[in-house]
């Protein structure tokens, strides 16, 4: 019997799409067909590949109008925010203006006697496991370098979001992208395991939890195949007493709630200067109580469902623990009827919290955020430290050379001041820790994706 993955809608908990699982040895025949295709590829024009490339996320634009519902069937964003196409458009963009810049060679000497230079060349065919909570962008990060730098690419989106692969790689085949270069694979885990471990692929980026992170490098293991690990995180955010303190509720609510609280970079834990507590916790409750939690398909609903029944009751259990060690619920539940005890979570405002609780340790991926007073920046530091991961943090202050002197001494990928939340393009999107390693985006996303080739030239005797 066929096995089938199937995604569960956490609209309505109906099986919304499935699809049968690809046997291991038809999945090696197209990746061996992406393998012999990739050498053509590699040495069109490069800008002949971006041309491609912009086309295909031009054609993926003009399918908006069924994106966006289905996305909300699949994962549970509201439609209201319009599925992921403002950070899909400037990350493509970016990539593809900074190509030529990034994969340019290094050029040492070019004399009578010698040529020295550095080359880039593409890895080969590259697997991209990309997860369900931006299965469109967290995917087009790598997609669409990868391409461009002369790989083929393989997709394999979270079961939950299975229908985002089959659609971008349509939009791609539809613009002129051969159909061999980008494949969609509809894998279940061990299928992926035996592929990789079989040395299928030349690199392996994978967005994802730390556990499947861990199964990632094991399959991999003596390999040599190349890692791009994008794990878990509990991003921390401090708001110094100078900060603007009505801006710093606005963007760091917004940080821990929106998306249900589903962001990688998402604010799950919050330390605030001691003579600004009472005042942001306030404006941090009245904040979150005028979120409208319900079905996503309704233009009303800004807080939609978790994506998943288990995701929700692992948020519900840290909350349930914390309150239990004395921390308090800030939220009123009867301000979220729509709270059922499945995929429709309220939100959740903690103080009273401590580093002995689940909640501020364990990533929450939800819409819970648990705040804490602090006398100053040192005892910030500590805490801001004293986690397993290391994705970004945020700090809210009006000293920019405080913020960098802070930032300097924080283990994390990425430094925001008086924002969060969000990806720049143009800088390497990266961790430390649990959080995991490799870089995306920026230049040195295009670095990854690529290998360094030595060409020493000499060209006549001494």
């Amino acid at each position: 019997m066929t096995n089938t993955l199937k995604c569960i809608s956490p609209v309505d908990g109906s099986v919304y799409a499935e699809r049968p699982v690809m046997a291991a040895d038809d999945a090696a025949r197209l990746i061996g067909r992406a393998r012999e295709a990739q050498k053509a590829w590699a040495h069109r024009p490069l800008e002949e590949r971006i041309a491609l490339v912009k086309a295909g996320i031009a054609r993926l634009n003009e399918m908006k109008d069924e994106v966006v519902p289905e996305l909300a069937w699949q994962m549970g964003r509201p439609v209201r925010y319009g599925g992921e196409y403002g950070g899909l458009n400037e990350r493509a963009d970016y990539m593809a203006e900074i190509a030529a810049r990034a994969l340019a060679p290094i050029e040492i000497e070019d004399s009578d006697l010698f040529s020295r230079a550095i080359r880039r060349e593409p890895h080969g065919v590259v697997l991209v496991i990309a997860p369900w909570n931006y299965p469109y962008m967290t995917a087009i990060n790598t997609v669409v370098p990868a391409l461009i730098a002369g790989n083929a690419v393989a997709l394999k989106h979270a079961t939950q979001t299975l229908l985002v692969g089959e659609r971008i790689v349509r939009a791609f085949h539809e613009a002129g992208v051969p159909q061999e270069i980008f494949v969609n694979l509809f894998l279940d885990h061990a299928g992926t395991e035996e592929l990789i471990s079989g040395g299928r692929f030349n690199f392996v980026n994978f967005t994802g939890s730390v556990g499947g992170g861990q199964a990632i490098e094991r399959a991999a293991a003596g390999t040599f195949t190349g890692l791009g690990l994008e794990l878990g995180g509990k991003d921390p955010a401090y708001v110094m007493e100078d900060a603007d303190i009505d801006w710093a509720v606005d963007g760091l609510m917004d940080g821990a709630m929106f998306n249900a609280g589903q962001c990688c970079c998402g604010i799950e834990r919050l330390y605030v200067a001691e003579p600004l507590f009472d005042d942001f916790v306030e404006k941090a409750v009245a904040w979150v109580e005028k979120l409208k939690l319900g079905n996503p398909l309704e233009e009303a609903t800004t807080l939609g469902p978790m994506a998943n029944r288990r995701f929700a009751e692992v948020v519900h259990g840290q909350t349930e623990d914390a309150v239990a060690q004395g921390a308090r619920a800030l939220i009123d539940a009867k301000l979220f009827p729509q709270d059922d005890g499945g995929t429709y979570l309220m939100p959740q405002v903690l103080v009273g919290v401590n580093h002995q609780m689940r909640v501020m340790r364990e990533e929450s991926f939800g819409p819970v955020v648990g705040i804490m007073a602090v006398r100053d920046d040192e005892e910030a530091l500590t805490l801001m430290n004293d986690s397993l991961y290391g994705l970004t943090a945020s700090l809210w202050t009006a000293d920019p050379d405080r913020a960098m002197r802070l930032g300097e001494r924080i283990e994390t990928g990425t430094v925001f001041m008086n924002r969060a939340d969000y990806l720049d393009p143009a800088l390497c999107w990266t961790g430390c820790k649990a959080t995991g390693r490799g870089g995306a985006l920026s230049e040195i996303g295009y670095h990854n994706l690529t290998r360094p080739k030595s060409y020493h030239l000499r060209k006549r005797k001494a």
